[in-house]
């Protein structure tokens, strides 16, 4: 492989820089039940710094959230639907309102086709282009993923199966990273891709990522939505000890459905341990949304998405459904006020109330 295209891409850049749990992905060819996500164990934080899926901004505009740095991005409308893209070299800060904690999680979904050498989506921590010694660049496109460091050598580039790769090309790729002081993972779609002790990844009060897209040759990047949460060290059965509830947003669900995504499987696993654990315990289980949409349809809808949770606790993980009971407060009972995006994505979520 020749790798001197890779460190010039390097150097512009960093150096700059789903389906239900038991149903088949959207889009997906082959059926992926819970053992595809069986060493899938990414848990996203619970306190939001960060959130945007650009339904706030303009078409034609670069999105408001961001700070832009540089290069040929633009909101456009895709199938209907608000996206970022990137016709070539794009680069931006996520900016975060406070110091990024030890303990965080970055989720990205990304579409695009660029593949081979190039790299299509890029992070690092901190607002300086070049890769020094406080922060690594992670690089990603469908096909590898690589990592380049203070001195520009490079982890070879990780390979995956055909399946994988179409899989992730074309059509929404999940991008889940998750940094706990140095300890570093990160998952696209159900594949964990990195399982790394001791990357240095800078905190700071900002993201910088970059998007490369290649308009001639019909290869843009697309980001849908963008978040930062920090991890709260909340175990679920102490928290509820504690505080009687433990509230998370990382049981996920297909827009305005209550039918679960396979990514929600770690957070119904902790659960169904717990139960498990402590077989005194009983739960209830609160379905909470935002306020978009009426208030009927919201209680309709988080009723139904705390059923769906006591279903999945029954049938994929064997949990007693006499300990659990369920009801949707809708937009009832928010978090945090529902006037931003951020505000509003901390206000989906599942909560589970010691009884």
């Amino acid at each position: 492989m020749v790798r001197r295209p890779l460190l010039t891409a390097l150097l512009l850049l960093a150096t700059p820089l789903g389906g239900t749990i038991s149903g088949q992905p959207p889009g997906s060819t082959p059926k992926q039940g819970p053992k595809v996500w069986e060493n899938y164990d990414f848990i996203p934080g619970n306190k939001v710094l960060f959130y945007t899926d650009f339904t706030e901004d303009r078409v034609g505009n670069f999105a408001r959230g961001l700070k832009y740095l540089g290069g040929p991005g633009e909101i456009v409308e895709r199938d209907g639907v608000k996206v970022l893209r990137a016709t070539g070299l794009t680069e931006f800060l996520v900016p975060l309102g406070k110091r990024l904690p030890e303990r965080f999680t970055l989720e990205i979904d990304a579409i695009t086709s660029v593949v081979g050498n190039e790299p299509a989506v890029a992070f690092k921590g901190g607002p300086e282009a070049p890769v020094n010694d406080q922060s690594a660049s992670v690089i990603w496109n469908p096909e590898h993923a690589w990592i380049a460091d203070s001195t520009y050598r490079h982890t070879n580039p990780l390979t995956w199966p055909e399946e994988f790769t179409a899989a992730a090309t074309g059509r929404v790729a999940h991008l889940r990273a998750l940094m706990d002081g140095e300890y570093f993972k990160m998952y696209v779609n159900e594949r964990r891709i990195f399982n790394i002790p001791n990357l240095i990844f800078h905190r700071d009060s900002v993201i910088r990522i970059a998007l490369r897209g290649f308009e001639d040759a019909g290869m843009d990047v697309f980001l849908t939505s963008i978040r930062v949460a920090e991890s709260e060290t909340d175990v679920l059965y102490d928290a509820l000890t504690a505080k009687g509830r433990w509230a998370t947003q990382g049981i996920l669900f297909a827009t305005g459905k209550a039918d679960i995504q396979p990514e929600s499987r770690p957070v119904l696993k902790e659960i169904a341990g717990a139960l498990k654990q402590h077989p005194e315990l009983k739960i209830l289980i609160e379905g909470h949304t935002d306020n978009v949409g009426t208030p009927a349809a919201n209680l309709t809808l988080s009723d139904a998405r705390a059923a769906a949770v006591k279903a999945a606790l029954l049938a994929d993980f064997g949990a007693d459904g006499a300990r659990i009971t369920t009801k949707g407060l809708g937009d009832t009972k928010p978090a945090v006020p529902n006037t931003t995006a951020v505000g509003r994505a901390q206000n989906r979520r599942v909560e589970i109330v010691k009884q």
